[in-house]
């Protein structure tokens, strides 16, 4: 968390809305980047 190579502040906030801002249908369960699900 934070150091160099971090993500401004405001860019990284924008995926927390993303998730907070999903309707009950929504996707869940799984691991999202930037409104993306990631591969695990």
């Amino acid at each position: 968390m934070g150091g160099p190579g971090g993500r401004p502040v405001a860019e990284g906030a924008k995926s927390v809305l993303w998730a907070v801002d999903l309707p009950d249908d929504g996707p869940s369960g799984g691991f999202f980047r930037d409104g993306r699900q990631l591969s695990w």
